[in-house]
């Protein structure tokens, strides 16, 4: 009696579909599918999975979930400068032909020149006087799309891809993951607020106000009849190292529960995150791979992890290795 080949292939073929329903059904119950399994994947998840328990030890309200996030080397590439460095100096590139007297006159000499090694020299006060003429002497207005036209055509010059197509798919993941189980997420970044509120919710699903940054003194004007509001060339706040507590207390009013950084202009940010009571989650991300990325740590110009390596451990802190932890750097 012949057998049906149907009936032969039936068990087989519903085995398979099995099979691949079980692996779909996994994929798809990984909220964090670039992070190499480990214990900084399990760490994260288990965070997330103890403050969100209504019945547990651990459980911290919906209000209270609150997230923060450095941005430059934490969420996209800070080497071989700061974003937002690369973009004052392509400022001062474009206003050059207006300013002819720049050719003899430093900082802006070295700008043009590109002599990175006389930019260094001229330190902060050359960094200021870049930052007044780049950034200062308009309206908020004026620099949002100065900014937005900038951010949406320059490219890195190592990848030769748009700054904003460099973010770590990883951490866009960890924000997608946390904000689904009821965490609010916010930039508590040294980079400029204005400078990363224009783009910042198409890129990272952060909404302005949930952007905490360094800014400059902005005046209230009226001009010729119409309100403004002028950016000066002052120094308002600096949202780095002591200051994001501070940055945080004043923007946010909270405390955070889970801290993300990569350097030590990090670190006193996840100290207060984690002192706080209950169960915290501070995590600092380390640049490792140089085939994929960079490898940068201890001596570097741009994002020193040092303290935050050495005491890691002590503190309770995760370190993210880049090389080990991630499946993928950035998004396909």
């Amino acid at each position: 009696m012949k057998t049906n080949i149907r009936t032969w292939l039936a068990p087989i073929l519903a085995l398979t579909a099995s099979v691949i329903i079980s692996f779909s059904a996994a994929a798809q119950s990984d909220p964090l599918p670039s992070w190499n399994d480990g214990a900084n994947k399990q760490a994260i998840i288990g965070f997330v999975e103890a403050v969100t328990k209504p019945d547990g030890p651990d459980f911290v309200a919906p209000g209270d979930r609150i997230a923060t996030f450095d941005n430059d080397g934490t969420l996209w590439v800070e080497h071989p400068m700061y974003t937002q460095l690369a973009f004052a100096l392509d400022r001062v590139k474009a206003l050059a032909p207006q300013h002819p007297e720049w050719k003899t006159t430093q900082p802006f000499q070295a700008v043009l020149e590109g002599d990175m090694e006389a930019l260094g020299k001229s330190g902060m006060k050359g960094l200021m006087e870049i930052i007044g003429v780049t950034h200062a002497v308009m309206s908020t207005a004026e620099f949002e799309k100065i900014t937005s036209d900038w951010i949406a055509t320059a490219k890195h010059p190592k990848f030769d891809k748009l700054y904003t197509a460099l973010v770590y798919q990883p951490m866009l993941e960890l924000m997608d993951y946390l904000r689904a189980n009821g965490f609010k997420t916010f930039i508590v970044s040294g980079g400029g607020i204005e400078f990363m509120r224009p783009w910042t919710e198409k890129i990272y699903g952060i909404p302005p106000e949930q952007v905490v940054g360094s800014s400059i003194v902005v005046e209230y004007k009226v001009i010729d009849g119409v309100p403004a509001l002028m950016r000066s060339p002052k120094i308002a706040f600096i949202d780095d190292k002591e200051g994001k507590p501070v940055g945080i207390l004043t923007h946010i009013g909270k405390r955070p529960i889970a801290a993300f950084g990569n350097s030590d202009g990090d670190y006193q940010m996840l100290q207060y995150t984690t002192t706080g009571p209950g169960k915290r989650l501070g995590m600092f991300v380390h640049h490792d791979d140089a085939e994929r990325e960079y490898a940068y740590d201890r001596k570097t110009h741009f994002g020193m992890l040092d303290k935050g390596l050495d005491d890691a451990s002590k503190e309770g802190w995760h370190i993210i290795s880049m090389k080990n932890d991630w499946k993928q750097i950035f998004p396909k």
